[in-house]
């Protein structure tokens, strides 16, 4: 072979192997890291998009933490240690209220009430919310939904939570449970599984539902910068098709089925504890059935930070929601 054939030959290899290269490139799945403020059935439609494979569907590879708690979640998303936050759409308005210069939006919400269960020492057969007047009451962290959507409801009902109860805010989010048991208070407000533990372990009775009670709210809602979104919009639209997906699948499915699916990531709960979260949660409702976050449930959420008193001034949904993707996802999927 002449030295001008050797040439060309060598030159054509280089640039064959450089674009199978570049193929390559091209069908590795794009990264995207998400930062839950907990691990919860509360948010099973998200474990069953990684365990059924819908991100992969969608060219993500998806990494998941818990960076546990509001505050922690919402400073990775600020200083872009994760890509997507899965918190409470309060903590957006927070930020907005101190004045960032790249807001965090919602984009996909992922449940639309309260998650938390009043929970009583005692059985109470014909339960009045009377009743928790003068009484001990452990509740969550102030400034967080749990504690605002719990007041909210006490409210309602004729209850000043910081004048008629005894209310105790100052223990951790993961030892709530365990001070309940040990003998601190009379009432305790609970996510599941931890309500149903507690009952089967015959130390307390769910007596009612705060997601019944306070209605329609953006609870839990996948966020991002809005630097983000203007830079990988494509990657939120495909992220946003896959959680729909995973709504559907979790909407079409029994909660024996759905506790299966979503088993690896609660490897220390019994199933049919898992089983019986998901049934309640689904029962009324709490699982949001579309990404979209409704502007009657933003109200809502409002007026619950309002009496609260964790709102300088009602934020219009406009400013902090991005539907575009969610109606997108629900379009597809038709």
């Amino acid at each position: 072979m002449s030295k001008g054939h050797a040439g060309l030959w060598l030159a054509l290899v280089m640039l064959l192997t450089t674009a199978l290269s570049g193929c390559g490139d091209q069908g590795q799945a794009t990264k995207i890291k998400i930062g839950e403020v907990t691990r919860s059935v509360f948010y099973a439609p998200q474990y069953v998009a990684l365990t059924q494979g819908f991100f992969a569907e969608e060219g993500l590879d998806v990494e998941l933490q818990t960076t546990a708690g509001g505050d922690k979640t919402m400073t990775a998303l600020l200083s872009g240690a994760i890509d997507v936050a899965l918190v409470g759409a309060e903590t957006s308005i927070y930020v907005y209220q101190q004045g960032s210069e790249d807001p965090v939006i919602n984009f996909a919400q992922l449940t639309q009430t309260d998650g938390t269960f009043l929970v009583s020492r005692e059985e109470i057969s014909d339960f009045d919310w009377e009743m928790l007047k003068g009484s001990t009451f452990l509740g969550q962290r102030k400034g967080g939904m749990p504690q605002m959507a719990g007041e909210f409801t006490l409210r309602k009902h004729g209850i000043d939570p910081h004048e008629d109860l005894n209310l105790i805010q100052n223990i951790d989010f993961a030892n709530i449970t365990a001070a309940f048991v040990s003998g601190t208070g009379q009432f305790v407000q609970l996510f599941e599984p931890q309500a149903s533990i507690i009952e089967r372990e015959g130390k307390g009775k769910v007596i009612a539902s705060f997601g019944t009670e306070s209605g329609q709210l953006p609870y839990t809602v996948f966020m991002t910068r809005q630097s983000y979104i203007d830079e990988h919009a494509d990657s939120v639209q495909r992220f946003t098709n896959a959680i729909h997906k995973a709504q559907r699948w979790v909407q079409s499915h029994t909660p024996e089925e759905v506790a299966e699916v979503v088993a690896p990531y609660f490897k220390d709960t019994d199933m049919d504890i898992l089983a019986s979260s998901i049934q309640r949660y689904l029962e009324q409702g709490t699982y949001a059935t579309t990404p979209a976050l409704e502007e009657e449930a933003w109200n809502n959420l409002l007026d619950v930070m309002e009496g609260a008193g964790e709102l300088n001034e009602r934020v219009d949904a406009k400013k902090l929601v991005d539907n575009t993707f969610a109606e997108k996802a629900v379009e597809a999927a038709k």
